[in-house]
């Protein structure tokens, strides 16, 4: 069973420029363009923080250009 140990293992969470949110496992590098928001813990834990913390799915540029857009009008 390919995720046997899945319970077991530690991931982080991770978030790149436009503010999206992954999770990745710890004791693998980095990729890049993303960044540790150091919170480590489980899959599933790794998993509620993210969808505690990112509330908005939309990506950061086009929050940005939506409240560009809202000013304007």
């Amino acid at each position: 069973m390919p995720f046997e140990n899945e319970n077991a293992a530690l991931y982080k969470v991770l978030i790149n420029h436009e503010e999206q949110y992954s999770i990745w496992p710890a004791d693998r590098e980095i990729p890049l363009g993303w960044f540790e928001v150091q919170k480590t813990g489980s899959r599933a834990e790794c998993l509620n923080y993210i969808s505690e913390v990112w509330t908005d799915l939309r990506p950061l540029s086009l929050r940005k250009k939506m409240q560009e857009m809202s000013m304007c009008a």
